[in-house]
């Protein structure tokens, strides 16, 4: 089963190359794939009451292991797919043959989207596993969604390929709840553990309705029919295969496998069984009023879809055995008219049949062909169609199940039935008829003559269709394999097989009522419509589908009008209410312990709790905007005091440093803005502010007491030190949190800010974005700034120079301590920074720290040099720094695989050195070193973009000032 997904997956990579390479002769060798697939299945098929199994641990820390289980139903339906499948492949080369010479741009895609499907139709019919089955249902909705939109060109392939996302994706996330609260109840996520023992109780019932929805949504049962007449706008392939035998089945297989276990779930049969029938009458009232043949299909395959659903989902064994023939049944006759369609397409222009008159005369073997399906799907004898129809029609007779229900239900498959006949001549008669004319339409004689190769795939299976009609014993076997595995009532001993005559009897006449029916509704129609009979207000799902959408629209308008005003303070303050009120509102109705507060431990940390408040109080009345930014950063290193007192030294050292790379940050923007603010600003919203403040401040403390009320384990952090030296091989607790036990959020963390400089750059240059930041060699240039011509840029000997780039700066900005105090404290602020970085693992530091005093090292030298200093003390692009960093921070996880370790996990290496003796280090190591670089690169591209650009245009807004004053004096 393995080597079957992986020889899928190989050859979906290989597709577009080979298509690439032969064009569409390239799917003879991709259909290949699914046809020896179907030689291992056939080789492999397993004994009655037996399966195979495969089990990969994955991750099962999350119960993600993949459990493939390969039993009779299984078997059956890899049968479908990788049999249609093959043959829907051979059908491409001829299908994409254009004899108007236009070529498919999408070909290669579509080739490896159609080949992914197959692969993963089959994982998803051997999982055993709900949630890996999860995974491939939702990669063929993704596959579905490539496949129906292949013409992307057209409006109607894009808007149909977004429906069907958007319904089978909302079904898709319904079943994942489901599958997961199951999976908690039961304790297990293994289908055939589920059904074995299934769990009872509101949440399970809760959850087996949540799996229903997306089992109904992918069949496109009602009310979620709608998606599949819509995706008709695919390539006739992509119907023929999944919106015919494949993916449409997905839903009714997951049915089929869940009935034995859950079938006597209360909510079970009331929702299949009324959904079914609905389905089955609905779209086969609508499937009579086409003019389209694939629509008539389309809609045919939902009423379809809908009956066979009632089948397998009512329980019992003979009832699953009848449902299972027609979906097999089913599967043959709609993939074969539906290529048979798209060979009329083909070779017409049309599949309008009010354009196509004699195209049986003109084409035999096509008539026979689509005959034959056709016959099949109306239940003609002696065709398989029949035989399934007549296993329903005796099978719920005598369901032990249905009690009183019978009648009634055997009264909505007739009439369905007497529609599925009409709508069979329907097709026949539209594609095929002559029409009373009494020449052919122009269509028709203008078509060209379909090949021969064209014709196979479809008459395979119609005569598959024949064949199991007249000889059903075989796959009565093969079905009854499964279909006995489902419990009957006891004292139950129906026996039912399939077969093509069981003797006169109730099925038979009403197999020969419906047919009757059927075509004298066809040929009376023209009266039936002069009655009226043919107007049923049953509405258009279809526009409630439109309406919903353009509401969501609407209102998402309206609501990010009324919350994205363009005003910070006020996005800001959506959020933070948001933080209030939500929180809040579920403590409030939920369930709590008595919160515990603890104000403080010692004196001090009351003394440091008092500045806080009072900088607070102080920022928000501070009209100065320096001033106020201060205080800010009074609140900040009083938090960083507070770790201190924690004993948390490095959390307190990250905290300083970020204070203070922040306070520089804030410096640097404010040299733009005016010193103060105005009155009225300052004034403006002051009450709210201050409210909405003490509101959030109230609620994350109110919070973190019922938090810390709620434990009632042992605190993980009781755990970390252990961990960290056992497992990440380091005695600093915090340092390997960041780069190993949750290496993964510090990936993300990073990514972040790398993201955010180059937005902070982008935005500040214009014109130039990357580059290292000016030396003293570029002075002079337009985009660096023009110096003043009293600047003197070569110095008399014996000056002291104490920073180079001084010398270009105005001197009124200049500070001979500051650049001396710089000289000397630089070296040693790198060498902490080295310290940090390579001690961090142990002791307080790493990767983050070293950076940031790296960083704050480079800010000394911009604040004393200005903007030509910071190029000589580090002439290197931001962006290659970032980049680089990034790179290795990544390369850590693949390193980590190779050593034998999980991934941004660390790896011990222990080297003997001649005269160090042995030296251990960690892998971990080089992932630090890319956060390292990473921070050094951030605070390089601000410094650049928010220091020396900004130099730059209030240097050339002040210059014209400068000029002005001269003249006038």
């Amino acid at each position: 089963m393995l080597a079957i997904l992986a020889a899928h997956a190989v050859a979906t990579l290989l597709a577009p190359l080979l298509v690439y390479r032969w064009g569409r002769m390239a799917f003879y060798p991709l259909a290949l794939v699914p046809l020896g697939s179907l030689f291992w299945v056939v080789l492999n098929w397993p004994a009655k009451g037996q399966s195979h199994t495969v089990d990969v641990s994955w991750v099962p820390e999350l119960s993600m292991d993949i459990t493939l289980r390969f039993d009779a139903l299984a078997a059956v339906m890899s049968v479908l797919v990788l049999a249609i499948g093959a043959l829907v492949l051979f059908y491409c080369a001829d299908y994409f043959h254009h004899h108007d010479g236009h070529k498919e741009k999408r070909l290669p895609s579509f080739a490896a989207e159609l080949v992914a499907f197959s692969g993963a139709m089959f994982g998803l019919v051997t999982s055993d596993n709900m949630l890996v089955l999860y995974v491939f249902w939702e990669i063929t909705t993704v596959l579905s969604f490539l496949l129906v939109g292949h013409y992307a060109e057209r409006a109607t392939s894009r808007r149909s390929a977004m429906q069907a996302l958007l319904v089978t994706t909302f079904g898709g996330l319904a079943m994942l709840v489901g599958i997961v609260v199951i999976g908690n109840i039961a304790g297990t996520f293994l289908l055939s553990e589920l059904i074995a023992d299934p769990p009872t109780g509101l949440a399970a019932s809760v959850a087996v309705v949540l799996i229903l929805v997306g089992a109904l949504s992918k069949s496109a049962i009602v009310p979620m029919h709608f998606w599949l007449p819509g995706a008709m706008a695919a390539p006739t392939p992509v119907s023929a295969y999944l919106h015919a035998a494949a993916m449409v089945k997905a839903g009714v297989y997951l049915i089929a496998r869940m009935t034995p276990g859950f079938a006597d779930s209360p909510e079970w049969r009331p929702t299949v069984v009324t959904l079914g029938l609905l389905t089955m009458l609905l779209a086969g009232w609508r499937a009579i009023r086409e003019y389209d043949l694939k629509l008539i299909l389309a809609f045919g395959t939902v009423s379809q879809l809908g009956f066979i659903t009632v089948m397998v989902g009512v329980g019992g064994s003979e009832m699953m055995l009848a449902g299972l023939a027609m979906l097999c049944a089913h599967a043959m006759f709609k993939a074969a008219l539906f290529m048979t369609v798209g060979i009329i397409d083909h070779a017409t222009g049309t599949r309008d049949i009010r354009r196509l008159a004699w195209l049986g005369d003109r084409s035999r073997p096509l008539l026979i062909v689509g005959c034959a399906a056709a016959a099949s799907m109306a239940a003609l004898p002696p065709f398989f169609g029949f035989v399934a129809k007549e296993a329903d029609f005796e099978t719920v007779l005598h369901s032990p199940y249905l009690g009183a229900a019978s009648p009634f239900v055997l009264a909505g498959i007739v009439l369905g039935s007497v529609l599925t006949t009409v709508y069979s001549l329907r097709f026949v008669f539209g594609a095929f008829g002559r029409k009373g004319l009494p020449h052919p339409s122009t269509r028709v004689e203008e078509m060209h003559r379909p090949e021969l190769g064209f014709l196979i795939p479809p008459a395979i299976l119609a005569a598959a269709g024949l064949l199991f009609g007249l000889w059903p014993k075989p796959l009565d076997t093969v079905l009854r394999n499964y279909s006995d595995t489902v419990p009957d009532p006891l004292g139950y001993t129906g026996d039912y097989h399939l077969a093509l005559w069981h003797g006169v009897n109730l099925p038979l006449l009403l197999s020969v009522l419906v047919l009757a029916a059927g075509i004298g509704v066809y040929f009376g129609r023209k009266r039936l419509r002069r009655a009226r009979a043919d107007f049923v207000p049953l509405g258009n799902a279809d526009r409630i589908y439109d309406a919903v959408i353009r509401g969501a629209d609407v209102l998402s308008v309206r609501l990010t009008a009324l919350t994205q005003r363009g005003s910070l303070p006020q996005t800001q303050s959506f959020i933070l209410v948001t933080l209030v009120l939500l929180p809040l509102g579920v403590l409030a109705l939920g369930a709590r312990d008595r919160p515990r507060f603890e104000l403080w431990d010692s004196p001090p940390q009351v003394v440091v709790g008092l500045l806080m408040v009072a900088a607070a109080l102080a920022a928000v009345v501070m009209r100065n905007r320096l001033a106020a930014v201060l205080l800010v950063g009074v609140t900040g290193y009083g938090c960083g005091a507070i770790f201190a007192f924690h004993g948390a030294p490095d959390l307190a050292l990250t905290q300083f440093l970020v204070e203070t790379l922040t306070l520089v940050a804030f410096v640097l923007v404010l040299r733009t803005l005016p010193a103060e603010t105005s009155r009225a600003e300052n004034t403006r919203f002051r009450v709210p502010r201050a409210a909405l403040a003490v509101a959030v401040g109230a609620t994350v403390t109110t919070l973190a007491a019922f938090a810390m009320a709620a434990r009632t384990g042992r605190p993980i952090a009781e755990l970390l030190p252990e961990a960290a030296y056992v497992l990440g091989h380091g005695s600093n607790t915090v340092n390997v949190i960041l780069v190993d036990i949750r290496a993964w959020d510090t990936m993300g963390e990073v990514s972040v800010l790398l993201v955010a400089a180059t937005g902070v750059a982008s935005m500040v240059f214009r014109s130039r974005r990357f580059g290292a930041a000016p030396r003293v060699s570029d002075a002079g240039q337009p985009d660096i700034g023009r110096l003043p011509t009293s600047f003197n840029t070569s110095p008399a000997a014996g000056d002291i120079i104490w920073l180079r780039g001084s010398g270009l700066r105005d001197p009124r900005h200049r500070s001979l301590v500051l650049e001396v105090a710089t000289r000397l404290i630089f070296p040693v602020m790198m060498v902490l920074s080295a310290y940090f970085f390579f001690a961090g693992h142990n002791v307080p530091g790493g990767g983050f720290a070293g950076g940031l005093m790296a960083g704050l090292a480079l800010v000394l030298r911009y604040l004393a040099g200005g903007r030509y200093e910071l190029g000589e003390t580090l002439p290197l692009d931001a962006g290659k720094i970032l980049g680089a960093g990034l790179t290795l921070a990544a390369g850590t996880a693949a390193a980590s695989l190779f050593l034998g370790a999980p991934v941004l996990s660390s790896a011990l290496i222990q080297v003997d050195l001649p005269v160090l003796g042995t030296v251990k280090f960690v892998t971990a190591l080089f992932f630090d070193l890319g956060v390292y670089l990473i921070v050094v690169g951030l605070v390089l591209d601000v410094l650049r973009s928010l220091g020396a650009r900004i130099d730059v245009e209030l240097s050339e807004q002040s210059r014209p000032q400068t000029g002005r004053m001269a003249r006038q004096r």
